[in-house]
């Protein structure tokens, strides 16, 4: 399962045709009238695609997807917004930070890297939806927890 952290100031951004010549909209970035074919409608007001940008990378917003994150009067895109605002935490596997942009995997209370995310004992890695067993804080394939459970050094505890 892959965690994504909730984001409270998240807009959607559709995209809108303009109106008519006599009902132009104007940008709330630049000022100026929208006369283009296409236009943006984010927090109530209407913008040229170039013009809707995040305060910090400058990627145009519109073509990064439909949604843009707002904090501090500033417009972001999703990885600005959680690189500054974002909360971090550390690795279950290597105990390295993990920013808070970054993708990761679960497993109860567990957080991993993508790459840290395999058997503990044999280093396969796990795909979503793949079967695997948490012991002791270790994640396990089916084939390591089985062969520990044969010796007897395992209880079950199945993700």
């Amino acid at each position: 399962m892959f965690y994504q952290q909730r984001l409270p100031s998240l807009t959607g951004v559709p995209m809108l045709s303009v109106q008519p010549k006599g009902k132009q909209k104007g940008c709330a970035g630049c000022n100026r009238k929208i006369k283009d074919r296409y236009l943006l409608k984010a927090l109530d007001k209407y913008w040229h695609e170039d013009c809707l940008k995040c305060a910090c990378c400058d990627c145009r917003l519109g073509e990064v997807g439909s949604t843009l994150y707002t904090k501090a009067n500033l417009i972001l895109c999703r990885r600005d917004y959680l690189r500054l605002f974002g909360t971090t935490g550390n690795c279950a596997a290597c105990s390295k930070l993990i920013p808070a942009f970054e993708m990761v995997m679960r497993a109860r209370d567990n957080v991993y890297h993508l790459d840290c995310f395999a058997c503990q004992l044999c280093n396969q890695r796990f795909c979503v939806g793949d079967k695997f067993f948490l012991k002791n804080n270790m994640i396990l394939c089916q084939m390591d927890y089985e062969e520990g459970q044969l010796n007897g050094s395992f209880e079950t505890q199945v993700q």
